[in-house]
């Protein structure tokens, strides 16, 4: 796919439609206030959820967001819906930017900007059955038409997701995990959306169940020309499904790059680590890879570290570098530089290394 190749700081000069990004996201921010306990419950803090990103999503492309949890991969995805409220920068689709639109203005776009959440057995309703579920955004949206006409369109999506037709009748938790997720996907297409926010929507199931759920995501894509923003901490899902991947840290973007430039050449230490942790199927491989271990615990978004945030953690800070270049990374964010092919780092000393 072209698209892929396509540094994010370029795509507004490109003139190919199809290298046009269909969600450009620049310089997000989002931050969640602490407040004290008692009755005035005064602001105390920020929680720094999602700090300065930018990133670009393309056509029937899948664009993965890992990272470890808590480091804001979820908000960035409900930022770019707008489902959660932006503190700073835009998210642009079709020509508008979504953080300057009210609940109003959204409507009509909801239709083509959908989510699928993480947890198949909190996101259904439990009082309501699977035909009410995937019917629900047709009659939303005044979709529905007559009722022969809902009830066809249900059945079609049910089918579409590898469901039976004839179990709409039941309700959620006489599905398996599975299942639900499927009944999640198949309320997510009601709409026929052009872009997909997957939130973690194998994390809760089975390694089994996972594959066939991930298989049904790729034969969507391409029947229908679908984009994939796909959230997760599972590298090794990541790189089966995903033609691109960000990688998340502390709220920042620290690395992203085509999946198997990602895989092969991760230059960001705490990419290093993420793909050095990924069990090897091959016992001698798995004896003699080299191994990036991280030390400490992950600093707390109400008071991250200064300058690069994950210095706190990094094994090259603390046995390679001098005490100047430690100095550097106390004192100064990393930004994203560009090393080629689409791949760009956010760390002063980046190298790149083979893991797998």
């Amino acid at each position: 796919m072209t698209t892929m190749d396509v540094p994010a700081q370029t795509t507004s000069q490109a003139t190919d439609t199809q290298r046009m990004p269909v969600i450009s996201v620049r310089n997000l921010v989002k931050h969640f206030p602490v407040r004290s306990r008692g009755v005035l419950r005064r602001q105390v803090g920020v929680v720094h959820a999602v700090c300065d990103i930018s990133l670009d999503l393309f056509p029937n492309e899948t664009l993965g967001l890992v990272g470890e949890s808590g480091c804001g991969k979820t908000t960035t995805g409900r930022l770019m819906l707008n489902l959660v409220s932006a503190t700073a920068g835009e998210v642009r689709y079709s020509g508008k930017d979504l953080t300057k639109l009210g609940h109003s203005q959204m409507r009509p776009l909801r239709r083509q900007l959908q989510i699928v959440f993480q947890d198949p057995f909190a996101s259904l309703d439990p009082r309501m059955t699977v035909n009410e579920i995937v019917a629900e955004p047709l009659r939303i949206h005044g979709l529905y038409g007559q009722a022969r006409e809902g009830r066809n369109k249900v059945r079609e999506l049910l089918r579409t997701v590898g469901l039976n037709p004839e179990h709409g009748n039941r309700y959620a938790h006489e599905f398996s995990g599975g299942q639900r997720q499927r009944i999640g996907v198949a309320r997510a297409l009601a709409l026929r959306p052009k872009v997909l926010i997957l939130d973690e929507p194998v994390s809760a199931l089975d390694v089994s169940i996972q594959a066939g759920v991930i298989n049904l995501l790729e034969e969507l894509q391409e029947e229908l020309g679908l984009s994939y923003l796909f959230i997760s901490h599972d590298l090794s899902v990541v790189r089966h499904i995903a033609d691109r991947v960000a990688v998340m840290y502390l709220g920042r973007i620290v690395e992203t790059a085509p999946v198997e430039e990602l895989f092969l050449k991760a230059a960001h230490p705490y990419t290093q680590a993420l793909i050095s942790a990924i069990p090897l199927p091959d016992p001698r491989k798995e004896r003699t890879r080299k191994r990036v271990l991280l030390v400490g615990d992950v600093p707390s978004p109400v008071n991250p570290p200064s300058g690069c945030r994950f210095r706190t953690r990094c094994p090259k800070f603390a046995n390679e570098l001098t005490e100047g270049e430690r100095r550097t990374c106390v004192e100064q964010i990393p930004a994203l530089i560009d090393r080629g092919v689409g791949h760009q780092t956010a760390c002063h000393y980046a190298e790149a290394v083979k893991l797998i």
